[in-house]
């Protein structure tokens, strides 16, 4: 989850590149772009091996 749509991009395109399908879910207000996150899906199968490349993406 991120208040920011590069990053959600960015984690999006590591995780596809890896062969985990994913969806961005945008809840952004569209009055107020200020407020809202976005949201990243994974299948359950996925999640562990998802949060291990996001980690190593964020050092």
């Amino acid at each position: 989850m991120t208040s920011h749509e590069y990053k959600a991009e960015i984690a999006r395109e590591l995780l596809e590149n890896e062969g985990i399908k994913v969806v961005v879910l945008n809840q952004h207000d569209s009055a107020y772009q200020t407020f809202g996150e976005f949201i990243i899906y994974v299948a359950q199968e996925n999640k562990t091996r998802s949060i291990e490349l996001l980690k190593e993406l964020k050092n």
